[in-house]
């Protein structure tokens, strides 16, 4: 009998852009799996002798009747006892002969699959690189986790069992109901009639799951990042006393995903109990009118014996229909679901023309200019007014600019268009005289390094933390020079092992001033010609920012750099300051200038407020 695959886990996750249970309704399952052949085209080879091998094993199960007819027909109705056991010796080595094969072609399957679900992943993780920023601001990163995990490991099985299973029980019951056909048609007829109601039970059974799947599949993304932020946020949780109210989120969209896995197992069911119990009705009829036919002396009993027992063979080809079309919906929701991330747009290399011309070359004015520029984020209402507008700011080469503002005027948005971490809405900003449009992305971000103000840090060493910064040349002695400057090569020498310490996930191990440190040592490290500090400051105490500044001002000398600012402390480390209001350029001047000649950046100063004056 042919290897039955084992039921999979159910499913995976949920997205911004899932479809409604009308598109999953509308989508062909059979043109998302086709999307997979890119992928199974290197290991072709391989899963065609696979399928092939499943075929000859499994069609030899059905030459077990013909050996069976021989038996009852030949040595049991002549009574010749080595006939009978040379009858049980064929069956045995037909039974080896059909494991071994099987055996084979799991060992076919199981290392370029394997290979498959790793460049799906690899590629998957690419690409989740190349996306822009505003896609993953978009979705939660419970939906990408579960599509890099649980959707990938559904598709493995998929192509492992029910890609080949369906051909090979197709092809296994042609043969069979051939075979029925040649023994007695009649008798063949009668279990050819359950064929039709079956196909359009499965046909509806395959829509109606389709729809299910693809709800828990999202379902569970959902419950992943329930628990993923739980996790990351336990101090949140703990500290609150929030755990009640987190169990009862999570409780509420287990329940969810339980009831719609409690569908997805009564449409099993349902599809279940009709493709057994239609097929053995049949067997029931044929076996029936079969032994009126042998006792009326129309049949031979080995006929009948061989008829029921390729029937029989048939069983499991048969009844997997269902579980097989289950597990290739579910590939299918899980394909489409990967691919909803393949297919969204990367952030171009070189971006497209916002208005005016585009210088092409270095020239002009050196430093940083921004010119006309404006922001709107991608998703913003068409009549909201934009975050930034109309910015027109020069940064000299060499020299220093903090930007100051309130809470909302955007001062981090207008840092990240820098690296074009956001791509500008309109106007330009130029490096040195060149359009950061018409530059290469890996080119802009090695000349261009930050610090933000939220600073995170990966599960790895202090120094590999820190020499993330660097173009991959710096070693020991830039590792040192930057934390010197970020005032943290004292704490980090007090760590366990030093600057290869392992610092943990988001490095939560750490206080939030020596993250922070970490953080602003990362950014220096290369030497950047242009630098953008987004308030990297904020957690450190009063003599520790004296420090940091102090050695900070040395580092400042020799590059451009665009400071967020909100101590005065901070303001004094730049040459001149530029006030944001609004999403627009207020004033400009020297700290004490901008002092005597604006209201609102004297309250911002004053430390009394962040909103200007009121």
């Amino acid at each position: 009998m042919p290897e039955k695959p084992v039921a999979p886990e159910p499913p995976a996750p949920d997205s911004p852009d899932s479809p409604d249970d009308h598109d999953a309704h509308g989508r062909s399952a059979v043109r998302t799996l086709l999307r997979l052949w890119p992928y199974v085209r290197p290991v072709r080879a391989r899963l065609f002798t696979a399928a092939f091998v499943a075929i000859v094993a499994s069609c030899l199960s059905l030459v077990i009747p013909l050996v069976l007819k021989w038996l009852v027909d030949g040595p049991v109705a002549d009574r010749d006892p080595g006939g009978v056991w040379l009858g049980a010796l064929y069956l045995l080595l037909l039974g080896i002969a059909e494991a071994v094969l099987f055996g084979y072609r799991r060992w076919l399957v199981a290392r370029p699959l394997s290979g498959v679900e790793a460049r799906m992943r690899a590629d998957l993780y690419g690409r989740l690189q190349r996306l822009p920023i505003a896609f993953h601001d978009r979705w939660a990163s419970g939906q990408l986790l579960s599509r890099g995990t649980t959707d990938l490991m559904l598709v493995r099985m998929f192509l492992a069992f029910p890609l080949t299973f369906l051909l090979v029980n197709a092809v296994t019951i042609l043969a069979g109901y051939v075979l029925l056909l040649a023994q007695d048609w009649s008798l063949g007829l009668v279990l050819l009639a359950p064929v039709i109601p079956l196909v359009i039970v499965c046909s509806i059974f395959e829509g109606r799951y389709g729809v299910v799947a693809r709800r828990a599949q999202d379902q569970v993304g959902d419950l992943t990042t329930v628990v993923e932020e739980s996790v990351l946020g336990i101090r949140i949780v703990k500290g609150f006393g929030r755990h009640r109210s987190q169990a009862t989120a999570f409780r509420e969209l287990s329940g969810r995903l339980r009831g719609t896995e409690l569908v997805k197992a009564r449409l099993l069911a349902m599809i279940w109990a009709v493709i057994t119990f239609v097929p053995e009705l049949a067997i029931g009829a044929a076996l029936v009118l079969g032994t009126v036919q042998v006792a009326d002396g129309d049949l031979s009993a080995g006929t009948l014996v061989a008829f029921l027992s390729t029937a029989m063979a048939l069983r499991w080809p048969v009844e997997s229909i269902g579980f097989l079309l289950a597990m290739s919906q579910e590939a299918a929701t899980a394909t489409e679901r990967y691919f909803e991330v393949m297919d969204a747009e990367e952030e171009p290399d070189t971006a497209p023309a916002t208005g005016g011309s585009r210088a092409t070359t270095a020239g002009g004015p050196g430093g940083v200019r921004f010119e006309g520029v404006s922001f709107r984020y991608p998703d913003a209402p068409a009549d909201a007014a934009p975050v930034l507008d109309g910015i027109d700011l020069h940064i000299r080469p060499g020299e220093t600019l903090a930007l100051v503002g309130g809470t909302g005027s955007g001062k981090t948005t207008l840092t990240a268009l820098v690296p074009r971490l956001h791509e500008a809405s309109g106007g330009r900003i130029l490096l040195d005289g060149e359009d950061i449009a018409l530059m290469e992305r890996d080119r802009l971000r090695s000349l261009v390094s930050m610090a933000f103000e939220e600073p995170t840090l990966f599960s790895a060493s202090v120094g590999e933390n820190v020499l993330m910064g660097a173009d991959g040349a710096a070693g020991e002695p830039e590792l040192h020079r930057a934390l010197g400057v970020a005032q943290a090569d004292g704490f980090v020498q007090r760590l366990p092992e030093g600057a290869g310490t392992q610092v943990g996930e988001q490095g939560l191990s750490l206080s939030g001033g020596q993250r922070q440190r970490l953080a602003l040592a990362r950014a220096v490290v290369g030497r950047p010609r242009f630098l953008v500090l987004d308030d990297p400051l904020s957690a450190l105490d009063v003599h520790t920012e004296a420090r940091v500044e102090a050695a900070l001002r040395e580092v400042l000398r020799d590059t451009t750099a665009l400071v967020v600012a909100h101590r005065p402390s901070t303001v004094m480390l730049a040459d001149r300051v530029a006030l944001l209001s609004r999403g627009r350029i207020a004033a400009v001047g020297t700290h004490h200038e901008l002092l005597r000649s604006s209201e609102e950046y004297a309250w911002l100063m004053s430390g009394e407020g962040e909103g200007g004056p009121r």
